[in-house]
């Protein structure tokens, strides 16, 4: 790691190069920059989890952290290129006083040419992420909901400011209940009269399945609460019998169907860079998601 303190974006930038050339490797390789705008309280399990997903999709991170305050317009950054954590480039910079204002500016001039942007936002995130002077470069732009105080308030948000392109990590989250589900329907197609979505309380990614599978399968769903982790069951109402996926605790659920034995499946929960490498494979607006969201009904 690389310190520059008091800096400039253009020293930050040489430095980069200066290191990818000691390490004999260009720039060439990197597929696409993501920039994190975060606080102090988010920003290193972002970067960390961002580090970790470049093994998979190479690219230029850029954290950005602003410290608004009394202070005189500072730049001060933290630099790793390549090494044992994988192939991207990782720059963390803390912009204090009139800089923090001014994000767009210092990020912009560090973004590689010719290769795709990516916007996260860890917590919180702007009303409309496309209209936002970070997200207006991003093809993509990724929140998440569940590190808000209220995260039923930040899917609200995610809902009224909402463009293509848009997508949350609460969404991320439900890829294997999703799965799993969609396998369990495939191979027993019953009549179905509604279902019920057990999670724990205040807990978006049940609220975006529930939305989802009401989308899907044309029946009432409901949202009740569990003692959790996360989502512990779905459960699917037919007058042949109950489909039911379960998962109280661990990273193994019970798929339950009528007539048939009961099956264990895989149903893991993800760290942060399992989120993120998923969503980093597509740049094209997730069109679900989007629906999902218009049709979205909060408790």
């Amino acid at each position: 790691m690389i310190r520059l303190d008091d800096t400039s974006g253009g020293a930050v930038a040489a430095a980069i190069a200066q290191e990818r050339h000691r390490n004999g490797s260009p720039a060439t390789g990197m597929v696409l920059n993501l920039l994190i705008l975060s606080d102090e309280e988010f920003q290193a399990d972002a970067t960390s989890g961002a580090v970790a997903a470049a093994r998979q999709h190479p690219m230029r991170i850029v954290t950005l952290i602003p410290r608004p305050g009394r202070h005189d317009a500072r730049l001060d950054a933290e630099i790793a290129v390549g090494g044992d954590d994988g192939p991207g480039e990782v720059a963390v910079l803390r912009l204090r006083g009139p800089l923090a204002e001014h994000a767009n500016s210092v990020a912009i001039p560090l973004l590689l040419s010719d290769t795709p942007v990516v916007a996260y936002w860890p917590e919180g995130g702007p009303d409309v992420p496309a209209d936002d002077p970070i997200g207006r470069h991003a093809q993509r732009r990724i929140t998440d909901a569940s590190t808000g105080e209220d995260p039923y308030r930040e899917l609200a948000r995610r809902k009224a400011g909402y463009r293509p392109g848009d997508t949350d990590l609460s969404w991320t989250r439900l890829t294997p209940w999703r799965s799993a589900l969609a396998s369990a329907l495939d191979q027993f197609r019953p009549t179905l009269t509604g279902g019920t979505v057990h999670a724990d309380e205040g807990n978006p990614s049940a609220v975006l399945l529930r939305s989802w599978l009401a989308q899907c399968l044309r029946v009432p769903v409901a949202l009740e609460t569990s003692g959790g982790p996360g989502i512990t069951e779905v459960r699917l109402c037919s007058s042949d019998g109950d489909i039911v996926v379960g998962r109280p605790e661990g990273d193994t659920a019970t798929l339950c169907r009528p007539g048939v034995a009961d099956a264990r499946i895989a149903l893991a929960r993800r760290q942060l860079s399992g989120l993120l490498a998923e969503e980093l494979r597509r740049l094209d607006p997730d069109e679900v998601y989007g629906s999902v969201l218009s049709h979205l009904e909060l408790p």
